[in-house]
């Protein structure tokens, strides 16, 4: 089968390898549809790692995805052969102490797709998975907005963690990529109104209007502070980080109000935030670290099949396998006024 492996720092190359094979009763092999170039995959693309997640060379990237069941152990019933499935890349074991308090996103033995030392990533035309991992879309779904489930759960996850007391409380998302627009997709579903985008590149913060945001203020152009403080003269109650940047952090613990609440979605490229504590301490700010998704993807296919979000909004990019190459490099470099760039099989 074909297989797209990331060789080396911003070297990506199309090979040839085996098909992977059932290895249990319990398993599932799929024939990819659609992969989503996800934030995390452009971090280990550009710098070879996450934090203490580090790339061996050659190694296959790549998480979000959709595709269809070819075949499935003799203990698989929820799924059929030919089901279009949502496929959830984490991989817990369901029996350490995480599992069983119903936090299988923090497993002690998590594996995950395209996550080194875990598992190999979906960019290549099979991958066999544990048959749980799998929910049918099929009549429901197409096979692009199956692939954007992923991540729209995690903006689903993140506003749950948030817990707004009601939807007239003011909000702001820094950073209007994927991850900034499944979650304005998710409080917009919710009703909430008061949404604050705030985004440096203006034709993301376009994308963000368009959706929905009830106001929009361009970071490198706008003294954030002073815009913030004008729309809401006592500041904000939440803000979602999901750009990765110290200067948003920085900016986010001002524009709060007392007693306010920092959710922390984005991935900063050195792994490392400062805070400034004095600042933190006499608001009684609180900070919510956000760990992918828990419980949410089905929920996150619900509000795409019902129509309350439309998630392709999102998608301005659409390439053969072959060309991933180019789609990593137009994204790492938002060129073309790139956000969200799909890998199509079929």
């Amino acid at each position: 089968m074909k297989q797209v492996v990331l060789q080396g720092i911003k070297k990506m190359k199309l090979i040839d390898v085996d098909e992977p094979q059932l290895m249990s009763a319990d398993e599932v092999k799929i024939r990819l549809s659609v992969v989503g170039v996800c934030g995390s995959d452009i971090h280990y693309y550009s710098e070879g790692k996450i934090g203490s997640q580090v790339v061996e060379f050659p190694f296959p990237v790549g998480h979000e995805c959709s595709g269809t069941i070819v075949e499935k152990g003799a203990n698989v019933k929820h799924v059929n052969l030919g089901d279009l499935v949502v496929v959830d890349p984490s991989v817990h074991c369901g029996e350490c102490d995480q599992c069983r308090s119903g936090r299988p996103h923090t497993c002690r033995n998590n594996r995950f797709l395209g996550c080194p030392g875990q598992l190999d990533g979906c960019l290549g035309d099979y991958i066999v998975m544990p048959a749980f991992t799998c929910f049918p879309v099929t009549g429901s779904l197409n096979p692009v907005q199956a692939a954007l489930i992923e991540p729209l759960s995690i903006g689903v996850y993140a506003v749950k963690l948030a817990s707004l007391v009601d939807n007239k409380q003011s909000v702001a998302i820094f950073g209007a990529g994927p991850i900034g627009l499944s979650i304005l997709f998710k409080l917009l579903a919710d009703d909430v109104r008061e949404i604050t985008m705030i985004e440096p590149l203006d034709y993301r913060l376009n994308q963000a209007k368009e959706i929905g945001a009830s106001h929009a203020v361009q970071a490198d152009k706008e003294n954030v502070v002073n815009r913030i403080s004008e729309i809401h003269e006592s500041l904000l109650d939440v803000v979602f980080e999901a750009s990765g940047e110290q200067e948003a952090v920085d900016i986010a613990l001002k524009v709060l109000k007392p007693g306010g609440k920092l959710v922390l979605v984005g991935i900063p490229p050195d792994a490392k935030y400062t805070f400034d504590m004095d600042l933190m301490r006499r608001k009684e700010l609180s900070v919510i670290n956000v760990r992918r998704q828990n419980h949410c993807v089905e929920e996150a296919i619900e509000l795409v099949r019902s129509g309350r979000v439309d998630a392709e909004k999102m998608v301005t990019h659409n390439f053969k396998l072959e060309e991933t190459g180019k789609a990593f490099e137009i994204v790492e470099a938002y060129k073309d006024g790139a956000i969200k760039a799909m890998i199509h099989f079929e």
